[in-house]
């Protein structure tokens, strides 16, 4: 139930941004290796290098020696987050909460698309929907921090023409062709239940509290019987111990205002409408149980929101600026600002069919017609084309600048972290 912020440029491209524990493997634990005051163990190693195998579709069983090699390169790689994590409490550099929850959000949405649905995310971790996100919303945390370590460190390098001009004479042979890429921006809309269906689903919650607190049912049965929250509702509705951050702002502020047995007003949130019963405080941790009814968008909905994009379309065509109809309309909180830009991508890592078949035949300053994708109706702007082939300074400037620029920055953040480790202790028990 946190808040989720779409980031497209994620969504996009064909990314993975952390690795699910896998509940399948039985492993005999024990220290892997120690990172100063931190200790890596076997079982945190196997698991990340599990499941990268995973998704690089990697059968662990046939080819062994790869697994091994992906294990060894999993170490390193946690190794290196311990020496970072230790430089970033040093420095006090930290992250919010509500990044914390976004990025978590967006992570268990891709798991689920992934995966084919809340109940097979549940099956393949073992666990409920709601003990996956507090199970995983520290490893987020952390590996934010990393990145921004990183970022910081990253973004005092800058690199000089003259830089680009030797880089590119230097490597010229071996850089790799690139495809076609393309530049764009995109509105979107939300389907969001309206008007009849938000009021039957209101009537319902009313409903149910009301045989709660006037009648006497057992919340926790009656959180079986109609709570659509498949995460909670075969335990009766009850969430397990939680803490301030772990749920979104409208349900927190009503759940830790609660007493021991009280049961809440109707509350609101993104996900639909709940009432909340607390169970029991414990210093700064509360357990609460929850009914959930959803907001379901009826066709009725689908079909205002098809029109209203629609509408913003003509108005582009008729002279409206694209970037302020995003930033008026758009339900992409990660772009709206930015006027819905993208940026730049390589057509043949769009993920999403749907966006590769809208720009496909549109020019330079063209916008598509509305389409719809699993997260609602869109618009797209193709602001730029570029054919692929060898790059070439005149033409790709900001292309070879950039790869110029990174590998830099990669050299450089390499060196810093090898100075790091000689001031870390650091045994490796593999």
């Amino acid at each position: 139930m946190r808040n989720r912020l779409l980031g497209w440029a994620g969504i996009l491209l064909i990314t993975c941004l952390v690795t699910p524990q896998s509940s399948g493997q039985e492993l005999l634990d024990g220290i892997a290796a120690i990172v100063g005051d931190e200790i890596i163990l076997h079982s945190e190693v196997s698991q990340y290098a599990f499941n990268v195998a995973l998704q690089l579709q990697v059968d662990i069983q046939k080819n062994p020696e790869r697994f091994d090699e992906i294990r060894k390169k999993t170490l390193e790689h946690l190794i290196i987050q311990k020496i970072l994590l230790a430089k970033a409490k040093e420095d006090t550099i930290t992250v919010d909460d509500a990044q914390v929850d976004q990025v978590l959000d967006q992570q268990i949405q891709a798991w689920i698309q992934q995966i084919g649905g809340e109940k097979k995310l549940e099956e393949y971790f073992g666990m409920p929907l709601n003990k996956i996100r507090r199970e995983f919303r520290e490893e987020i945390r952390d590996r934010l921090i990393v990145e921004k370590v990183q970022q910081e460190f990253m973004q005092k390098i800058s690199i000089t023409r003259p830089e680009v001009v030797e880089f590119y004479n230097t490597m010229k042979d071996s850089l790799p062709e690139m495809p076609e890429r393309v530049n764009i921006s995109h509105i979107l809309l939300e389907i969001k239940a309206r008007g009849k269906a938000r009021e039957e689903a209101l009537q319902k919650i009313r409903e149910i509290r009301k045989k709660i607190v006037e009648g006497g049912a057992d919340f926790a049965a009656m959180a079986r019987l109609y709570s659509e929250d498949p995460g909670s509702a075969r335990q009766g509705g009850e969430l397990g111990f939680i803490q301030r951050g772990d749920f979104v702002k409208e349900f927190e502020e009503v759940a830790f205002s609660l007493e021991p047995g009280q049961v809440s007003d109707v509350v609101e949130t993104r996900f639909g409408f709940h009432i909340i019963q607390m169970i029991e405080r414990r210093g700064e941790k509360i357990n609460v149980r929850h009914i959930l009814i959803r907001l379901k968008p009826t066709e009725s909905d689908v079909e205002a929101t098809r029109k209203l994009i629609q509408a913003i379309r003509d108005s582009i065509i008729l002279g409206a600026d694209f970037g302020e109809m995003a930033r008026k309309y758009s339900d992409d909180n990660t772009t709206k600002e930015e006027g819905g830009r993208l940026g730049w991508f390589q057509v043949d890592q769009l993920q999403l069919p749907e966006f590769k078949e809208a720009i496909q035949d549109l020019q330079p300053g063209e916008v598509s017609k509305p389409f719809r994708t699993q997260f609602g109706f869109h618009i797209v702007k193709l602001n730029a084309r570029k054919s692929g082939g060898k790059l070439n300074l005149d033409r790709d400037w900001e292309e070879i600048e950039q790869i110029a620029l990174n590998y830099k920055r990669n050299r450089e953040f390499k060196k810093w972290v090898e100075e790091l480790k000689k001031n870390v202790y650091i045994a490796i028990k593999e």
